[in-house]
């Protein structure tokens, strides 16, 4: 867990206003009982984990692809290559919706808008040299032309919710690590 104090409690408050906000039905299926607390969901969100990500096309057709995500500070961070369809769709449309799922035990179901952390020739996020060196350590320094080929953004919610029928046995796996 590489959350301060101050974080969890950001996130804690989204999870909370956001599950508030939400539906009566989206509420009856998401209850108190079926959901992670912040720490419990930093907790079990470590390492990299899929997720599917939608961007929005010029035409305001949805797209759905796979990226790693990796959990960090709260938020979702996740990579692409620069070429990609997707880098272009958050450059001139940022907002995006991203679903982590693990079979029936975990789901978590976000919408934010994304910053870019190492843009191409322009001012990296202020964090970006020890996010660098978490996603060096992770993929390998040579993985990449980090320079060139990636780019990375930092998921920032405006929405989030995290459905585990059984805590106990989704929080239970991260204890036996």
């Amino acid at each position: 867990m590489r959350e301060t104090r101050e974080e969890l409690k950001e996130l804690q408050v989204l999870l909370d206003a956001s599950l508030s906000v939400s539906t009566s039905h989206l509420r009856s299926i998401i209850s108190t009982e079926r959901t992670l607390t912040a720490e419990q969901l930093t907790g079990v969100l470590t390492g990299m984990c899929t997720l599917a990500l939608s961007t929005v096309t010029a035409k305001g057709e949805p797209r759905i692809s796979g990226v790693d995500g990796h959990f960090l500070h709260g938020k979702w961070h996740f990579g692409t290559a620069r070429k990609a369809a997707k880098a272009r769709h958050l450059a001139a449309r940022p907002a995006v919706s991203a679903a982590h799922m693990r079979g029936e035990d975990l789901g978590v179901f976000t919408h934010g808008t994304v910053e870019i952390l190492n843009p191409f020739g322009g001012e990296p996020a202020e964090d970006w040299p020890d996010l660098l060196a978490y996603f060096k350590d992770f993929y390998g320094g040579d993985f990449f032309d980090w320079d060139n080929e990636v780019v990375y953004y930092r998921l920032h919610p405006h929405w989030m919710t995290a459905y585990a029928p059984d805590v106990a046995k989704v929080t239970a796996r991260v204890n036996e690590s």
